[in-house]
């Protein structure tokens, strides 16, 4: 009845794991109790889990996003102090299964739980603000994307207290992850978890094109776009090129783990090369999907307070699309080693280093920006210095990999782990980051506290030289990843470095929690009344702090870059109250994309431990209630006049109250 499923599969004899569950458990059970105990249940329900603003759906991805951070950085620092105990006669203290799904969930998690969801989350947020929209183009999709990324999360946290994770490594190449070498649970675990946030991230990037296309305000043309709102449509339209072929590739690997086909077997006409190559088509514009955003982030950074529009707003835009075109060019230099000609590595490895010169453009784009402007040092612009500094060098390291003679040598080496931390931590880390403390006034209503934000900045940084720049060096000297022991003494003090490293980025973590926790406790001295708390340039620090649920009363005319900024300086007001305002049409809240997403989580669960019968009705269950909704025509409602013409008064009151305070 409960296929695979036994009381075995919970592994009491690990001591770590049982720990770490009875801290969660805890830890649940108190949130569950003060929840209780304020009698919040309806409030979270109405307002939160039920909603379809773009705005609390965003909040909510990031807020996911940081609790996973948690989660793989205690993985990262498990590996980290292990290694340095795991050589010679010393054995360390993790078992080499144990190790292996330490290694393969820090690296899941860190893609898909706190990267993307980071991404998807300052997009929600901030997206149809910029572009003078009130919603995005399918506010229903929207909260079923995000009830289904919170599947994945579930399905990989559940790994850890019932069955175990995947012992292959993130990429999971067969003939390793076939059911032939891993037929415990653990693989299975890895492609469900996958499967359900990827089709929640698919469904985002869709309704983002669509938002982004056809919901811009009036007279706000592609090229008078805000440069995150551009990085954001390329990052989408990478989403709907890389994700599909992922689903596909997983799709093949369950079909080979479940009905024995053999699409990527040694034996009966199988290929595991296959699988590189498909897994990559993805995983290559993955890593721009994940650093473009940042870079839109850092072009907002600079423009504001560098007080100064962006520099070569043109070519920036252009160079988001080369890199975009350009990302689905350079996958192949994974696996140069598979033995084709010259002709096909030359080709791949000339494209990875010309997509470094788009990149480059941007880098020039922001130094000029900064060049002859006011930059205002806080923690944003310090992340963006550091980002600057740091990105340059990861991705020159990358460029190096692609050369084909040295890629032989190193893309299995630690100079490969890295490299891309190199480029992820500088580049995307740093961004989102500063995204957060940049927009987080816009979404709250009041300012975080700098201090904290620059301390954490500085330990991620200092951090991230004493947890990598070694592991270039060991990558040199030939040790290679994913090793739970080694027996080289030159190795032994470069790996004590990194803990240092690792240690240090742990800090720069506590700093964010205490940089969130004090600025809740100050928030009525940091109160953003005016709505612009940086002297903003783009359309949506010309709503309220935080926006009303409709975002703009009237919707206003964005003719020019940087319309907000351009009609502050004019002294001219961007969207004047009218004398009677008119009716809104918004979605209404549903609870749908939750009962839709409880499906299929039953269902990736079933699929799992072989529950037949679960698969069965979590399948159904899921296309019943997605038919049901369908069907629906209760789904909006108008916002009335005298409604909306009471927000704004009340807003331009207290705007008013504030200067005369002041």
């Amino acid at each position: 009845m409960f296929g695979k499923l036994t009381l075995d599969a919970i592994p009491y004899h690990e001591p770590i794991i049982m720990i770490t569950l009875a801290i969660v458990a805890l830890g649940g059970l108190g949130l569950f109790a003060a929840v209780t105990y304020f009698k919040k249940w309806s409030y979270l329900w109405r307002e939160w889990l039920t909603s379809v603003d773009h705005k609390k759906i965003g909040v909510m991805y990031i807020l996911v996003a940081l609790v996973m951070l948690v989660r793989g950085f205690a993985d990262a620092i498990m590996m980290r102090t292990h290694l340095a105990m795991a050589h010679g006669d010393g054995q360390g203290y993790l078992p080499p299964e144990h190790y292996d799904q330490i290694f393969t969930a820090h690296g899941i998690i860190m893609l898909i739980f706190v990267a993307m969801p980071l991404v998807t989350g300052l997009m929600n947020i901030v997206v149809p603000l910029q572009i003078g929209a009130r919603d995005v183009a399918f506010p229903y999709l929207n909260s079923l994307s995000f009830w289904l990324f919170v599947g994945g999360a579930l399905l990989i946290n559940l790994s850890l207290g019932l069955g175990e994770f995947a012992k292959t490594g993130w990429v999971a190449y067969p003939p390793l992850s076939g059911i032939q070498y891993s037929p415990g649970v653990g693989m299975d675990y890895y492609i469900w978890s996958m499967q359900l946030s990827g089709l929640g991230t698919t469904l985002t990037g869709v309704n983002f094109i669509a938002t982004i296309l056809k919901m811009r305000a009036p007279g706000m043309s592609l090229m008078k776009m805000p440069i995150f709102t551009w990085t954001i449509l390329i990052t989408c339209i990478l989403i709907c090129g890389a994700f599909p072929p992922l689903t596909a590739t997983l799709a093949m690997l369950s079909l080979d783990r479940y009905l024995d086909f053999h699409f990527f077997t040694n034996e009966l006409g199988g290929n595991p090369m296959m699988y590189a190559n498909l897994f990559w088509i993805w995983g290559h514009p993955e890593v721009y999907i994940l650093i473009l955003p940042a870079f839109g982030v850092f072009s907002e950074v600079v423009a504001t307070f560098s007080r100064k529009t962006l520099f070569g707003y043109a070519s920036m835009v252009w160079a988001t699309a080369a890199i975009g075109v350009l990302s689905f060019v350079v996958w192949l230099h994974h696996f140069f080693t598979m033995g084709s000609g010259a002709s096909v590595n030359a080709f791949f490895g000339i494209m990875t280093s010309i997509i470094a010169i788009p990149t480059g453009v941007k880098i020039f784009t922001w130094l000029f920006t900064i060049f002859r402007g006011r930059l205002q040092l806080n923690a944003m612009t310090w992340m963006t210095l550091g980002f600057l500094v740091t990105f340059s060098i990861g991705g020159m390291t990358g460029v190096l990999m692609a050369v084909p003679a040295a890629d032989f040598v190193l893309h299995n080496s630690l100079f490969l782990i890295a490299h891309f931390h190199n480029v992820i931590i500088g580049g995307a880390v740093f961004g989102y980051l500063a995204g957060i403390i940049y927009w987080f006034p816009k979404a709250f209503g009041f300012k975080l506290l700098d201090r904290f934000g620059r301390y954490s900045f500085w330990c991620w940084l200092i951090g991230f030289y004493f947890a990598f720049m070694p592991l270039y060096v060991l990558g040199f000297m030939g040790m290679t990843r994913r090793l739970n022991h080694f027996d080289n003494p030159a190795w032994v003090p470069w790996v004590q470095v990194a803990v240092v490293g690792a240690v240090l980025i742990g800090i720069g973590i506590v700093f964010t929690v205490v940089q969130f926790v004090t600025s809740y406790i100050k928030r009525k001295e940091n109160v953003d009344v005016s709505g612009d708390p940086w002297d903003g340039r783009t359309l949506e620090w010309a709503t309220s702090s935080p926006p009303p649920f409709y975002n703009f009363a009237v919707i206003p005319t964005a003719d020019k870059i940087d319309a907000f900024y351009e009609a502050k300086k004019n002294g001219v007001e961007l969207m004047p109250a009218p004398e009677q305002y008119e009716p809104i049409h918004m979605p209404k809240n549903t609870g749908n994309g939750l009962v839709v997403s409880a499906f299929v989580i039953a269902f990736g669960f079933a699929m799992i431990w072989h529950i037949w019968w679960l698969a069965i009705v979590g399948l159904v269950g899921a296309v019943v209630s997605f038919i049901v909704r369908s069907y629906d025509e209760d789904i909006d409602y108008y916002v009335q006049p005298e409604e909306i013409a009471r927000i704004e008064q009340a807003h331009h009151q207290t705007k008013a109250n504030a200067v005369v305070q002041a």
